[in-house]
């Protein structure tokens, strides 16, 4: 008998549609020149190892989340910082408050002959395109974004994120205790699909019963509107709601802590923001990746094409704390971890891919 997803009527853009929402191919790859995440081999010019380090230069531009956001584009920045710590080169960000200060934010440091552009998240890739083609010899990164790997000036940071949002989902299933949770989306995209494919998963793998409210907050920097669909969640009957919608998540765990339910983070271990509430964490390694590409910039061997984060090579991960869970769920969800390591549990990454696994048993409303 087939399962609804309880929705929750509060946008008129939903996580899941009709239209499919698959992966691009080209995010299967690694890079143009098929080397693996974080490989050094040396494809380009090799940097001179005895120039000073602090005439080298790397500038993160975030996203309308902000550097201070507790997750995604904060844990780009603290990778970068590390990278300042480790080799002294100069390291800056600059924030964007909206779509229009994309490009602005690039081609200042275009202009300040930045060695390296960092550009934090897929609403970035047309004002990264656009620089990197008007300026072929400047070297870019993104993060969640592959449309742009066939520049060879860019290099775009990719991360199965399914994988670790599947994890948080199996915790779910067997944490609650109403056999309802809740996921809210901070905007709905190819990119993002991955998060609610592989946490419907877990949580179906985990409890079959489950019932799975969803909101598409269409905002990465709305904390009243991530408490507000906290709220509603609540009310609805969920007692452990997922959020994978950076500062607009931060509302969605006070929501939670207000209420008295259990909160799942996302891109960082977020169990700091609410250590009696928040009982694990979708872990997306943001700031190595970071690390990865800067050094590789540093170093000369940086190549463009695609890097792969994965559960694997510790691209992406369920966080460590696990205070708030018992040794029982610990233990099956090490497990799980192994399988899908393994190849033993495959995570579904599109649309087409979840159906097929898991539509004789649910169904994507």
């Amino acid at each position: 008998m087939k399962k609804k997803i309880l929705a929750v009527v509060m946008s008129a853009a939903m996580v899941f549609g009709l239209a499919a929402c698959g992966t691009s191919d080209k995010a299967d790859k690694t890079d143009n020149a098929g080397q693996s995440a974080g490989s050094t081999e040396n494809t380009g010019d090799v940097a001179d190892d005895t120039a000073d380090k602090s005439d080298f230069k790397i500038g993160l531009v975030t996203d309308t989340g902000g550097v201070n956001d507790q997750s995604f584009n904060q844990s780009a920045w603290e990778g970068l910082q590390k990278v300042e710590e480790e080799y002294g080169v100069t390291v800056n960000y600059l924030e964007s408050s909206g779509d229009a200060d994309y490009i602005p934010n690039i081609t200042s440091f275009i202009d300040e002959d930045y060695d390296l552009i960092i550009s934090v998240g897929y609403m970035l890739a047309d004002a990264t395109r656009e620089a990197a083609e008007a300026n072929p010899d400047q070297k870019f990164a993104i993060i969640d974004d592959s449309s742009c790997s066939d520049l060879d000036n860019v290099t775009c940071l990719m991360f199965k994120q399914e994988q670790a949002s599947y994890l948080v989902g199996y915790v779910s299933g067997l944490m609650t205790e109403t056999n309802n949770v809740g996921f809210v989306l901070g905007n709905a995209s190819e990119t993002m699909h991955l998060f609610g494919y592989g946490y419907l998963a877990g949580v179906l793998d985990a409890n079959p019963d489950a019932k799975i409210q969803q909101y598409n907050a269409a905002s990465f920097a709305d904390a009243a509107g991530g408490k507000s669909a906290a709220t509603t969640m609540v009310t609805n009957g969920a007692d452990v709601i997922f959020h994978a919608a950076g500062g607009t998540g931060v509302g969605v765990i006070e929501g939670c802590k207000e209420a008295g339910i259990y909160a799942v983070g996302v891109d960082s271990d977020q169990s700091y923001l609410a250590p009696d509430t928040i009982i694990t964490s979708a872990m997306k390694r943001v700031d190595v990746a970071v690390q990865t590409v800067s050094e590789e910039a540093i170093n000369g061997t940086i190549s463009g094409g695609i890097e792969t984060y994965e559960l694997s090579n510790g691209g992406v991960d369920i966080a460590p704390t696990t205070t708030l869970l018992p040794d029982d769920v610990v233990s099956a969800v090490e497990e799980i971890k192994q399988k899908i390591i393994s190849g033993e549990v495959t995570v579904p990454a599109s649309q087409a891919e979840f159906e097929e696994a898991y539509g004789d048993v649910y169904e994507l409303d």
